[in-house]
């Protein structure tokens, strides 16, 4: 049977609107807080949604484990980025389906407060890198870039400075970590006191805050910048946090020269 002309038109019309409007990939943005709740959630919510625009790529947001964390809803998805999450956000069930999606392939960006997430869950925290231990007040400090050669780290100076909560972690729990970022702590003042949690004084003479690796079947980016709501509209720290996510979507690497 002959389609009529104009009817033929209108089909191909939509499929090719169809094929300009699809996007590079989707990621899963979970932002769910079982402990401290960061003011710059929502604004670093909109940034991500607002570089998935930028850079072609789809961005679905949710607080709820229940609606995403099963293996026929993060099968959708090429990243899974934990935004500022803390505390106990998986029940066993879901770490299941999370471990699942990483050893099939999957990728993950942890931002900020991924390290003070699941701190019981061994594998979560060697796909993460490190955890969580105490940090000093908001401070203007130095950070060197450690690696040009990965995306999202050429708009960076050599040194260049950021106001931060510089997080101070505990021992690596991966030996697999390939670092981007670390902090001069020579340019802030490291002590911490918070009574019962313990007491900080820095990491000493190598202080990292970005790192990544391949994992279990899967890649996973970190970053410990973005505490502060104001962080998300700074560009060089969005072009950051975007070429984790096109590495960890796609295993992209990236030369600076």
């Amino acid at each position: 049977m002959k389609l009529p002309k104009l009817l033929l038109v209108s089909l191909l019309a939509l499929v090719a609107s169809t094929t300009v409007v699809a996007e590079q990939f989707s990621v899963l943005l979970f932002s769910r807080t079982m402990g401290w709740h960061h003011e710059s959630i929502n604004a670093g919510v909109t940034a991500i949604q607002e570089l998935g625009k930028l850079h072609d790529f789809n961005v679905f947001w949710t607080e709820d484990p229940n609606r995403v964390m099963n293996d026929k809803e993060l099968a959708k998805y090429k990243v899974v980025i934990f935004l500022l999450t803390t505390g106990d956000i998986l029940n066993d069930e879901q770490q299941g389906a999370f471990e699942r999606y990483i050893k099939a392939g999957g990728g993950f960006v942890g931002i900020h407060s991924a390290t003070d997430t699941e701190y019981d869950w061994a594998w979560y925290t060697k796909l993460v890198g490190y955890s969580f231990h105490i940090h000093p007040p908001v401070q203007t400090a130095t950070i060197k870039v450690e690696d040009y050669n990965f995306p999202g780290m050429d708009r960076f100076a050599k040194r260049f400075l950021a106001t931060e909560e510089w997080y101070e972690f505990g021992a690596p729990k991966s030996d697999k970590l390939k670092f981007l970022l670390s902090v001069d702590e020579s340019t802030y003042k490291t002590q911490a006191d918070w009574g019962a949690r313990g007491k900080g004084v820095g990491m000493g003479s190598f202080h990292p805050i970005s790192w990544y690796q391949e994992y279990d079947g899967g890649r996973a980016f970190y970053t410990a910048l973005g505490h502060l709501p104001a962080t998300y509209h700074d560009a060089n720290f969005m072009h950051h946090i975007y070429g984790g996510i096109y590495w960890a979507a796609t295993g992209n690497g990236f030369k600076a020269e």
